[in-house]
């Protein structure tokens, strides 16, 4: 494929549509996680030796498994349509790639809140570009690990610019609706 066919007006328009379709389970996890959540925090209110939780309330079992359930569900749903004709040109999830995404997006928030915490960043407080791209780089990371042959075949440099335009603009977006549904105590 040339630059001028990659930047072709219906490549583009496929490549967004190919990007949502692959993200789905990773996008859904953190709302539904925040939405769900509560309980016991998954750091059980340990600190490390610099007096800074773990990972702090914010991460509890109960959102990490609502998390993972709905990112699944979300993406078995897409294994069922991917059948029908009008999808079958876009990637095609496997079982592996939903799961991946899905747990691999909740672990790079983990990840992302054990360095806001040893950065002495509070709960909530926001960490610019970091909170946008920590799912990315978590879903990545983990499905890489599992089956790197399906990020080479799927996710094409178009494909890839698309997903780090749309997941910012999806994660504003999720951010104001749970504030203004009273779920999250910032609208960041």
């Amino acid at each position: 494929m040339t630059v001028a066919d990659a930047l072709a007006p219906g490549a583009l328009a496929f490549a967004a549509i190919a990007a949502c379709w692959i993200m789905l389970p990773a996008w859904v996890p953190n709302p539904t996680a925040a939405l769900f959540g509560g309980g016991r925090p998954i750091d059980g209110g340990r600190a490390l030796g610099d007096g800074f939780r773990v990972f702090g309330n914010g991460k509890t079992w109960r959102g990490f498994g609502a998390g993972v359930f709905c990112g699944a569900l979300v993406g078995v749903l897409q294994l069922v349509a991917q059948g029908h004709p009008i999808l079958a040109s876009l990637p095609a999830h496997t079982p592996i790639s939903v799961l991946a995404l899905s747990v691999g997006a909740l672990l790079g928030d983990l990840v992302k809140s054990f360095f806001k915490r040893r950065l002495g960043k509070d709960r909530g407080a926001p960490w610019p570009i970091v909170d946008q791209y920590d799912l990315v780089v978590g879903a990545f990371v983990v499905l890489a690990l599992i089956d790197w042959q399906w990020i080479a075949t799927n996710i094409t440099l178009p494909v890839l610019a698309f997903i780090l335009v749309l997941t910012p603009l999806l994660h504003r977006g999720m951010n104001l609706v749970g504030y203004a549904a009273g779920i999250k105590d910032e609208p960041w």
